[in-house]
């Protein structure tokens, strides 16, 4: 992967719906070229789908939160699965340190949001939990 790849990647990642002809202009490349980079990239497995991203004004009010989970030995899998089934966990992230994975879960309140913490630490395989909301994001790619 080269620099112009790394280029197209930040752009996708900005709008993966922009035509090709557009991703072009803006990266000084011809609508053929960009679209021969994206079809490799694609074949190599770099890009492997595309999602949708919400505007600010639909996720006003959301209430966002990283849970970080300490699990019970040999559970993870379990506690996995388990995490899987939330729909309001976005992200779950095995991690070294302290704790042995940190989830993303976005709620509709802090109402809903305590329960669903407290659902968290009630799963079983789950030995403890700790919290922190999101006040602000700076800035998201």
């Amino acid at each position: 992967m080269d620099d112009t790849d790394r280029k197209l990647l930040a752009a996708l990642r900005e709008n993966a719906r922009w035509p090709t002809a557009e991703l072009g202009r803006r990266l000084g490349l011809s609508r053929t070229t960009v679209q021969s980079r994206i079809d490799r990239l694609e074949r190599r497995g770099v890009i492997v789908g595309y999602s949708a991203r919400l505007s600010p004004e639909h996720e006003r009010g959301a209430v966002r939160a990283h849970v970080m989970i300490t699990v019970r030995p040999k559970e993870a899998r379990a506690v996995e699965a388990a995490l899987r089934a939330i729909p309001e966990v976005c992200v779950l992230q095995s991690v070294s340190g302290t704790f042995d994975m940190i989830a993303q879960i976005v709620a509709d309140s802090t109402t809903e949001m305590d329960a669903l913490v407290d659902d968290i630490g009630a799963l079983d395989g789950v030995e403890r939990t700790t919290s922190s909301i999101v006040l602000s994001t700076k800035f998201d790619r």
